[in-house]
């Protein structure tokens, strides 16, 4: 299974090697993909390795570097809407309130995790209420 998987994603591979090589901008987006290899390499990964070794005494670390890693991600899909070039001539291009989204989005993250903490919380005192006393 592993070895029809390896070649359908290389079979995949050539084929988008193929199509961006046929475009008129291929330099553009080569540089574009290294640049997104240099930016993982070089500063999320770490960013999430010193963000994993510096949670890992913490109670409820998973569900801390869950709400962060997602939080991160939020962020890093809302960062190219957030920093692209005003004003724009056409005022329909991305009208929308982007600060406000990804602040809302946020919100809403972190009001999840700390619902699934205090779910998790009382589950535990549920749980040590029902276990009999010796």
């Amino acid at each position: 299974m592993r070895t029809v998987l390896g070649a359908a994603g290389l079979a995949l591979m050539a084929l988008g090697g193929v199509l961006v090589w046929d475009q008129a901008t291929h330099w553009d987006v080569l540089i574009w993909l290294a640049g997104a290899v240099v930016l993982h390499d070089g500063l999320i990964a770490p960013l999430v390795v010193a963000v994993g070794l510096l949670t890992g005494g913490l109670k409820n670390r998973g569900l801390l570097r869950g709400t962060l890693l997602t939080g991160g991600c939020l962020v890093l899909i809302a960062l190219p809407l957030l920093l692209r070039p005003l004003p724009t001539a056409n005022p329909s291009v991305l009208p929308l309130d982007y600060p406000r989204g990804l602040l809302i989005s946020l919100a809403v993250v972190v009001a999840l995790a700390l619902l699934l903490g205090a779910g998790r919380r009382w589950r535990g005192r549920t749980r040590e209420a029902d276990v009999p006393e010796k």
